[in-house]
């Protein structure tokens, strides 16, 4: 198990939970803009926007996004929502108290996002199964080894009814250019969890391979400009 990716787990800045919280603010905010330049938070708005025909008109969409931030992606989500007549209701898992603290600012009395400090390992702690039509983490999975990566797939595939989405860092040359020029002129602490987060990162292959043996049910992944990914295990 230990072979069966090649990433090298670095520990980032932003993860230690005597951080700044001022420098944890000014670094959140940058990459709030980083996750728009990049297509990050396209990436779930746009697979949500291809499932929406199929939606009940008579009951709100739920959503848990593991590894939330700031809660940027999720808001996202939620104006798309609001903006094309759907309902859609998100609980935003953050282990980080500060972080949380941060994201609670930025949404500010967004009532259709509730945010929770939990770990995502034990997330069957507080939730039952089947209390989510879609799991979601996005730039998250990659801070974690393969075992938990594998764990907290699995537990996604419990909580969702309907899909299971990840995206995350591609492994790769192309990341690394892509990350240095997203990162020009931004806060010291983004400089060095993004490089690192390339180094952290997955191959499709590692992705795929990873939710297979997490038993998602016919994982697909496609790339993004070679610098991110979306994997998607559909149950319906």
């Amino acid at each position: 198990m230990a072979h069966l990716t090649q990433r090298k787990l670095i520990p980032k800045l932003m993860e230690d939970p005597t951080a700044d919280r001022s420098e944890l603010a000014r670094a959140m905010a940058y990459l709030r803009g980083m996750n728009l330049r990049s297509g990050r938070t396209r990436a779930l708005v746009s697979y949500l926007q291809r499932q929406a025909p199929g939606w009940p008109k008579d009951q709100p969409i739920r959503l848990i996004d593991v590894g939330t931030g700031s809660a940027d992606i999720p808001l996202a989500a939620v104006n798309w929502a609001k903006q094309t007549g759907h309902e859609l209701h998100v609980t935003g898992i953050d282990v980080h108290a500060t972080i949380l603290d941060i994201a609670r600012e930025f949404i500010g009395d967004q009532i259709k996002i509730k945010l929770v400090i939990a770990n995502a390992l034990r997330l069957m702690d507080h939730f039952e199964p089947g209390s989510f039509d879609y799991a979601h983490a996005g730039m998250f999975l990659h801070h974690l080894c393969d075992i938990e990566v594998m764990t907290v797939l699995r537990i996604m595939d419990r909580l969702s009814t309907r899909a299971v989405i990840w995206n995350d860092q591609l492994r790769g040359v192309a990341g690394q250019i892509g990350v240095r020029l997203l990162t020009l002129g931004a806060p010291k602490m983004v400089k060095h969890d993004e490089v690192v987060s390339v180094a952290m990162g997955f191959t499709r292959r590692e992705a795929i391979a990873l939710a297979r043996r997490a038993d998602l049910k016919k994982p697909t992944c496609r790339s993004h400009l070679l610098q991110h990914f979306t994997l998607i295990s559909e149950k319906t």
